[in-house]
């Protein structure tokens, strides 16, 4: 059955001034997110998630994925990306994980936007008005330490507790008058492989 969508929900928050100093390139943060009934909601402990997974995940994947690129003006714009879930508190945490942790899911907003590397994710269970926290990372290099960022907000009513939030993150720009400088640096005054930037 495909994902029966209550609302989505479009937010944008762009940083004109961050230290007391103005930005030298305004940041913007974009989230897109959808409250859906919890597909496996009054089912019990459900042995196969797959079925569902299948079903709703590639739909709830372009529908993001769309939102994030009109709201950004296409994906070449998107700079760092991440995705988040919350599971209403009638639900597991294994719920909101099976909807964003397949490439059904995240391979929709990868390609669009030409990523490299892995989405950051947050999936957590919650009531209405849970903090949504969406972690970013460079979508090109996970060492670059301008673009490690999160969104944060909320939706007072989702999610209820047969629902999940279902949300994706972008950002144009990174934080603005970065300083702390890239994993790079580190690497190399430790000793490591700089071409290694998570040094595993």
């Amino acid at each position: 059955m495909p994902a029966q969508i209550r609302k989505t929900l479009l937010h944008v928050e762009t940083t004109l001034i961050e230290g007391g100093r103005a930005a030298p390139k305004p940041l913007k943060l974009i989230a897109a997110a959808a409250v859906i009934r919890n597909p496996w909601a009054g089912m019990g402990f459900v042995e196969d998630l797959k079925p569902a997974i299948h079903d709703a995940a590639p739909e709830l994947g372009a529908l993001l994925t769309g939102m994030i690129l009109d709201a950004a003006g296409g994906g070449d714009a998107v700079e760092a990306y991440g995705k988040a879930a919350i599971v209403g508190l009638g639900g597991e945490v294994e719920h909101a994980s099976a909807l964003i942790h397949t490439l059904r899911f995240g391979n929709h907003y990868r390609q669009a936007v030409g990523a490299k590397t892995y989405l950051a994710f947050t999936n957590i269970r919650g009531g209405a008005n849970t903090p949504i926290m969406i972690p970013l990372m460079d979508k090109h290099d996970e060492g670059r330490r301008s673009h490690y960022l999160t969104i944060h907000f909320a939706i007072p009513d989702a999610p209820a507790a047969d629902e999940i939030v279902v949300a994706l993150g972008a950002s144009i720009g990174g934080r603005p008058h970065h300083r702390i400088g890239d994993r790079y640096q580190d690497l190399k005054d430790l000793g490591h492989d700089v071409s290694n930037p998570a040094s595993v």
